[in-house]
């Protein structure tokens, strides 16, 4: 069944990854809306062999839309969506403005699909870190229970923007020459360091944490479908342009040793175990750079506590942790075969 999409911030990063998923996948497209601000507006994106010209985004964009792609940002999500359901589409959006409401659904396809029927007329795309982690720890949650998370993060730039790409080359070049260079995107320098704070534009919570430690603390519990699991987070900003990658430590209520672990989650849908360390085999960003699948490794036992599982999932940002989920939750609203 072909239907009538729109991507909504259809010149930012994630936006231009869902229009080469959505061609690399063969989704069925009846017609092809690009929405963006009215500075992109007459510019063409290539779709399928043919230009497509992007549309300034307004109220009135979605006559006729079946499902929209948003990705232009929170306060953009807040103001539109509202538009685009009363047009009588389904919202599908990849920002944090509407993912801890209770009557949205928070949907990983390959976790909890059952939640996508139960949409009225927007489901949200999880953050992109949250994405990788929960993927790894649903069909492990399954096997033994999860009681426990703690995870560090280690980001990608583009997770911030084609701004925040830019910057990171231009910032290496500046650095490699001894010269300086002004910063519009990070608070610090990104090239050669390691900043602990994502978004870089926001203040931290009166609690120390940031927002995107809060947001994989509070839907790994909604994805999970449960709030006795305790997480707690540390995500930092490298100098890698794509592919996040995580460090997690995990404790279950049901022992499970690290063979057990990947057993299981060599079955799992959408994770590839590379886990071969004496081969230095292990997952990698640069693996994981413009591919689907979640990569996992280094599983090992935590000898300092009963019932303890160490992991590293590392997967492209872009990719899974935003556009391609996305685009999964469209296909499964429509029942295009996996």
């Amino acid at each position: 069944m072909a239907v009538n999409v729109a991507i909504v911030g259809a010149t930012g990063a994630v936006g231009t990854e869902m229009l080469r998923i959505l061609e690399e996948r063969n989704f069925p497209v009846k017609r092809l809306t690009l929405l963006a601000s009215s500075r992109s507006a007459g510019k063409g994106l290539p779709f399928k062999g043919e230009e497509v010209l992007i549309e300034e985004l307004k109220s009135s964009s979605f006559g006729g839309i079946e499902i929209a792609l948003f990705s232009a940002g929170a306060s953009v999500s807040k103001e539109f969506i509202p538009h685009c359901v009363r047009a009588g589409a389904v919202a599908v959006d990849n920002t944090s403005a509407f993912r801890m409401d209770p009557e949205v659904p928070l949907v990983v396809p390959e976790v909890n699909p059952e939640e996508i029927y139960k949409h009225k007329g927007i489901i949200a795309n999880p953050n992109c870190s949250t994405i990788q982690m929960v993927l790894v720890l649903k069909p492990l949650h399954d096997a033994a229970r999860v009681k426990r998370v703690v995870v560090s993060t280690y980001q990608a730039v583009s997770g911030a923007g084609w701004q925040a790409v830019k910057e990171l080359e231009e910032e290496t070049e500046a650095v490699l020459h001894n010269e300086r260079y002004k910063r519009k995107v990070f608070p610090h320098q990104i090239a050669f360091n390691a900043i602990p704070q994502i978004p870089q534009s926001d203040a931290f919570l009166s609690n120390g944490y940031t927002s995107e430690e809060m947001k994989m603390i509070n839907e790994t519990k909604k994805i999970l479908g449960d709030q006795s699991i305790r997480v707690t987070a540390t995500t930092v900003r490298i100098p890698v342009i794509r592919g996040h990658s995580e460090s997690v430590n995990m404790e279950t209520e049901k022992k499970l040793t690290a063979q057990e672990a990947r057993d299981i989650l060599s079955r799992a849908p959408g994770v590839t175990v590379i886990d071969e360390p004496h081969n230095q085999l292990y997952p990698l960003a640069t693996v994981a750079s413009g591919r689907d699948e979640t990569f996992v490794g280094r599983i090992r036992e935590d000898f300092s506590i009963p019932n303890g599982l160490n992991l590293w999932i590392v997967s492209d940002n872009l990719r899974k942790g935003a556009a391609l989920n996305a685009i999964q939750i469209a296909e499964k609203l429509i029942k295009v075969p996996a």
